[in-house]
Parts: structure tokens; C-alpha cells; sequence
């Protein structure tokens, strides 16, 4: 009854489209990311052993997830989800697991991650945890746990817990990518066929657990039955929309990564190739066409 009262008088508000709610907590830590990140690709550069100045795409990369996180987490769509809708919460969720991770590490230039790996200990952690086999198990078993009906009610209902919960899936997340968009050749992407297979099976918890949501006869999260509707939606058919979310557009994403790869693959052979053709036609200065020694793969 203490539970059902607290929710009540959470749910007690409406919802407004067009209003953008901020809140400190997320806005502090996300312009210290940001701070930290165009410091040490600006002023702070030369301190850094190696370093070279950041592309355009990864900065563009870098700004991509840090949007993505602040669309993500703050607004109308943290309101919706964190109130009103299911479906919303597994937007969010998709966004901060499939999105903003590979965006990250896309825009994270080796130099700046170099020297954690020098902190004892550290590296010998970071090649544990971005072993194929261990990140997919982390991200999938940190996932899945907590859309289990008492976990996620005790995240929906405890404001700390919600937000521990957050840091986790985008951590264990970018974890996830790591092995397809690692920016470290110390912490190595494993080959690109592996890659997609990799992609591949990452999706197949994440479409087990979407069909339970989705065919479930009886709404699993009591926080969405308690909810006012705003929608013409029952709390069972928002759980299933929430469920068709998290298993059409996610296995989209993670196909578009398979494709992505398969050109970032397929384009890499091609310039090698054109690279070793031109070689072979290399005029000497004696005007006699030489081979030179064969490129390395």
C-alpha cells in the first residue's frame, strides 16, 4: 500500500510534448564529458604521447552520441518514459545500448584512452571485459536482469536505483560495440568476418526477451498499470509495443552495424587492392615496369 501511494502521487502530473525538462544531475556530468573530451583534443593535446589532431568524423561522431544521449535522457522522451509509457523506456533503452556506444568509440581517438591503460591492473581488466565472448554476456545478462517485472519495479520506483541502472546498460553497452569499434589496437576489434557474426547473435537475447514482453497475455510492471494513460493504450498494449520496439527497430540497428561492416570490410580490400595494382604498374627510372615486394594483410 506504501508502494501503491508513492506511485500514485508520482503519476499524479501531465504531460507536455513540447516542454524540455533538464535536470542538474544529467547536465553536470554530461558537459564535464564534453569538456573533457574537446579539452584534450584542443589545448590539452600536446600532453598526450602521440597524438594527433581528431578528424572531422570523429568529432561529428563524438557530438552524435553525446546528442543522442541528452535526447535520450532528458525532455520528453525521460518524461514519457519515466512516467507514462513502456514503449518509451525501451526507445530510450535502445538509444543508449545501440546508439550512443558505437557513436562514442567512433569518435574517441586512440591517444586519448592510451594512457588508462597504463594504470595498473587496468589493462589486463580492459582486455577481460572486452573479450568477445564477456561483453556479450555482460551487456545481454545486465540487460535482460533488469526487465525482469521486480528488478525494473524497483528501478521505476527508486530515483538512485534508476539511474545506477542507466550508467550500467550504457556502460555494458559501449562494452558490447568494443569489439567491433575499438579505437585501440592494444584492445583489438576481432576480424570482420567475426564481427558480423558477433552482431548477429547480440540481437538473439534481446529478440527473446522482446517476444515474452510481446505475447504476454498479463501487463508484467505494475509501475505502467498504475500510470495515467495519456495515450489510448492499455498498460498491456503499450508493454507490447514496448516489446515489438526492442525487437523490430533493435534488430534494424544491428543489422545496419553487420552492413556497415560489410562495407567498412569490402572497402578496405578494394583500396588495398587498387594500392597493390598500381604498385605492379610503377614506372622504374630505367622505364621498365617493376613488382615491387607483396603488401602484408
Amino acid at each position: 500500500m506504501q508502494y501503491l501511494s508513492a506511485a500514485l502521487l508520482l503519476h499524479a502530473r501531465s504531460f507536455d510534448g513540447s516542454e524540455w525538462k533538464v535536470y542538474p544531475s544529467f547536465m553536470l556530468g554530461w558537459l564535464l564529458l564534453i569538456a573533457a573530451y574537446f579539452a584534450a583534443i584542443g589545448p590539452l593535446r600536446h600532453r598526450f604521447a602521440g597524438s594527433r589532431p581528431a578528424s572531422s568524423g570523429q568529432v561529428a561522431s563524438f557530438s552524435a552520441a553525446m546528442a543522442s544521449m541528452f535526447v535520450a535522457l532528458q525532455g520528453p522522451l525521460h518524461e514519457l518514459s519515466d512516467y507514462f509509457l513502456f514503449s518509451a523506456h525501451m526507445v530510450q533503452h535502445l538509444v543508449l545500448i545501440l546508439i550512443m556506444p558505437p557513436l562514442l568509440l567512433g569518435g574517441i581517438p586512440d591517444w586519448m584512452l592510451r594512457p588508462a591503460l597504463r594504470v595498473p591492473g587496468l589493462r589486463a581488466l580492459a582486455r577481460g571485459l572486452t573479450f568477445p565472448l564477456v561483453s556479450f554476456a555482460l551487456n545481454n545478462v545486465i540487460f535482460l536482469a533488469w526487465h525482469f517485472p521486480g528488478p525494473y519495479d524497483l528501478m521505476m520506483r527508486n530515483h538512485p536505483v534508476h539511474i545506477g541502472m542507466h550508467l550500467m546498460i550504457m556502460v555494458t553497452g559501449t562494452i558490447m560495440w568494443w569489439p567491433v569499434m575499438s579505437p585501440l589496437p592494444e584492445l583489438p576489434r576481432i576480424a570482420p568476418p567475426l564481427q558480423m557474426v558477433y552482431l548477429f547473435l547480440a540481437g538473439i537475447p534481446m529478440m527473446i526477451s522482446a517476444a515474452l514482453i510481446t505475447f504476454s497475455s498479463t501487463a508484467l510492471y505494475s509501475w505502467y498499470v498504475e500510470a495515467p494513460r495519456i495515450v489510448p493504450l492499455s498498460a498491456l498494449d503499450d508493454q507490447r509495443m514496448g516489446g515489438v520496439i526492442m525487437w523490430v527497430p533493435g534488430a534494424l540497428v544491428l543489422w545496419t552495424g553487420i552492413a556497415y561492416v560489410y562495407y567498412r570490410w569490402t572497402r578496405g580490400e578494394k583500396l588495398l587492392d587498387d594500392a597493390e595494382r598500381a604498385a605492379v604498374r610503377t614506372i622504374s627510372p630505367t622505364g621498365l615496369t617493376y613488382a615491387p615486394p607483396p603488401f602484408t594483410h
